[in-house]
């Protein structure tokens, strides 16, 4: 983490000093704003957190709830997530906090007493080498926490505004400056039926499966209900069940249940299935009571006991699985005659299962994917257009997700298999959940070729880093002071793009290397995306933040002998940063190179995304395509 760049600061380098830009939060709702984001879930705290840290972008957030989360609701953290979390700077604190899942456990009915079940399955749940973080699960209120702290401790102390219901939203397409009209009421017992009026130049409704915003917009989830019950429940329980700190599926005769254990190292969370509901019934009309839930459970873990004594949030909720045609509020057709305004994002947009631990996973990649083209329009980097890749990009991925959750669903509330024809085999169980535990781990992500993201033709210079998939970290040794880091970790949540330089053999000691011509163009060519695009009163990485890996030892590395963009001077004290350069020798185990394919002799460069996603693999010496490539969506800042 750095710090001090523009002079010493006592106390938590987290709290950043308050911008002159940031607005005091007041009681009531801003009149005008660049973003009015509904709804504190994760989908909506992400967004806010990243634009949090740009306080030239007046930004708003209004909730229904008269307060934050406490308890309840999601518990997953799948892997790729804890690398966004890096990108926050809060995934140690998490680590900390949360049960790490690591095996997989799974049970069918004793073929012997059908009554009773049986293990026959285990698996690890997340393969070696995909990701530095594990899967965790933690509360979702502490995920919460720890995004309302980066809002506060922002330049823009940013603070939700709690107690709003969101009554309307009006697109006037004639408006210039603010063409998005929101209508608010005050539901808080001081002001409640008071009305407020935003007007703003995006709204993000991130408000849920009920979604007001995706009402107002025209737009509705479709899809089909499955017509199965389930229940959950937070539990404090006595057992002699043996894998209740495992993830465990459970198939018996009794119906389905799976176990997660939670944080803190007594706490589980139990998904429970119920009956199955009728054509035209709905959950609410069982009035499925919590000792319902307990006696179900119970009769599944038969010949096991389960005692419990406190039960610290519990729900029943029906399996559907329903997505959006639209993310925004643009017709199908007309995306080259209108820009979108109105965006919605997570569950507002797609709902699914939660026994695979996706939703609030999938919600706040939507809005991380979202953010930085927000701020990259707002800032003035590029031009509105670009806001069309969020459904382009988003909606695809999540219509995988419901394909992959409806058979998930599926198989999970069907009984096991019992040799009259009918049911699910447990064994065919257990291979489909470890063929998709890349998707699960929040891997299975691809984007598509397009303006922001470029094909695969120099794809083999660097295979483990495949174009369109999250950047893929690996340890290197930092040459300034020995020490070990993760590359990926240089990829904040602050709108930077990163072009991480994998030096050719002997790079280091050549003149005309790959490296040193690429900083050259960079440095100097008008073409160049770093002169183009950053302004004259910026820092030289302020857009494009350079870094070179080197296949040479840190001991044969001066960093003084480094091209000025590797070694730049920043701030107002003219500081040099002594973190971009990197050599690939470890003392122990492969290096970067041969865990990504990455080509020793030509070496490669890959362009990443501020959402952490590879845009574009080229050769070192492909300056005429790398300023192509930006000139297709950024604006010059002259």
């Amino acid at each position: 983490m750095q710090f001090h760049l523009d002079g010493f600061r006592p106390g938590d380098p987290h709290l950043h000093p308050a911008s002159p830009l940031a607005r005091p939060h007041t009681d009531s709702a801003p009149a005008q704003v660049d973003v009015l984001i509904v709804g504190c879930g994760p989908a909506g705290l992400t967004l806010a957190a990243q634009l949090a840290a740009f306080p030239e972008i007046h930004t708003a957030i209004v909730e229904q709830k008269d307060g934050p989360l406490e308890k309840g609701q999601a518990d997953g953290i799948a892997c790729r997530t804890m690398e966004m979390f890096e990108a926050f700077n809060f995934a140690e604190r998490v680590l900390k906090e949360s049960c790490w899942i690591n095996e997989v456990t799974f049970w069918k009915p004793d073929e012997d007493n059908p009554r009773n079940i049986v293990r026959h399955g285990r698996v690890q749940d997340t393969e070696d080498g995909l990701s530095e973080f594990p899967h965790v699960v933690l509360n979702q209120a502490r995920v919460h926490d720890f995004y309302l702290e980066t809002m506060r401790n922002s330049p823009s102390r940013l603070e939700p505004h709690y107690a709003r219901k969101l009554l309307d939203v009006k697109v006037d397409e004639s408006a210039a400056d603010y063409p998005v009209t929101v209508t608010l009421e005050r539901t808080d017992p001081a002001h409640a039926g008071q009305r407020e009026t935003v007007r703003a130049r995006y709204v993000v409704g991130c408000d849920g499966a009920r979604s007001a915003t995706r009402a107002a917009i025209g737009r509705e989830l479709m899809g089909e209900a499955a017509h199965q019950a389930w229940g959950v429940m937070d539990v404090l329980a006595v057992t002699d069940f043996p894998d209740v700190r495992y993830k465990v599926a459970i198939q018996s005769r009794a119906g389905s249940l799976l176990i997660i254990p939670r944080e803190g190292g007594y706490l589980a969370r139990l998904y429970v299935e119920m009956d199955k509901l009728g054509e035209d019934e709905r959950v609410a009309q069982r009035q499925i009571t919590v000792e319902q839930l307990i006696g179900a459970a119970q009769r599944i873990f038969h010949p096991y006991t389960l005692d419990v004594k406190e039960v610290a949030w519990w729900s029943v909720y029906e399996i559907g699985h329903r997505i959006c045609d639209k993310y925004d509020n643009v017709t199908a057709g007309q995306e080259n005659e209108k820009l979108p305004r109105v965006f919605i994002a997570g569950d507002a947009c797609h709902t699914h299962s939660p026994k695979a631990g996706q939703g609030m996973n999938f919600s706040m990649q939507d809005t991380f994917n979202l953010g930085w083209k927000l701020a990259a329009v707002l800032r003035g980097q590029c031009p509105p257009s670009l806001l069309h890749s969020y459904n382009a990009e988003r909606r695809t991925v999540g219509k995988q997700l419901i394909d992959f959750d409806s058979e998930w669903a599926r198989m999970i509330s069907e009984k096991p298999a019992d040799g009259s024809g009918g049911g699910v085999d447990p064994k065919e169980f257990q291979k489909y959940f470890e063929q998709h535990l890349r998707f699960t781990a929040g891997m299975g992500t691809k984007y598509s070729a397009s303006l922001i993201c470029g094909d695969q033709t120099h794809q083999a210079l660097a295979t483990g880093f495949e174009v369109g998939t999250r950047f893929h970290s690996a340890e290197v040794l930092r040459i300034t002071d020995a020490k070990v880091v993760h590359l990926g970790h240089a990829g904040k949540a602050d709108g930077r793009w990163r072009l991480y330089a994998f030096a050719g053999r002997n790079d280091a000691s050549d003149d005309g290397s790959g490296v040193r011509a690429l900083c050259r163009f960079l440095e100097t060519s008008p073409d160049s995306p770093v002169r183009r695009y950053t302004a004259a009163n910026q820092d030289p990485d302020a857009v494009f933040d350079l870094r070179a890996v080197f296949q040479d030892s840190h001991v044969d590395l001066a960093i003084e002998t480094m091209p000025a963009l590797l070694w730049p001077q920043k701030g107002r004290h003219g500081l040099h940063d002594y973190e971009k350069v990197f050599s690939a020798r470890l003392k122990h185990g492969p290096d970067i190179f041969d865990l990504r394919g990455v080509n020793r002799e030509q070496g490669a460069l890959v362009v990443v995304r501020p959402d952490q996603y590879i845009a574009l693999v080229l050769p070192l010496d492909a300056h005429r395509a790398l300023a192509d490539f930006f000139a297709g969506f950024m604006l010059p800042q002259g």
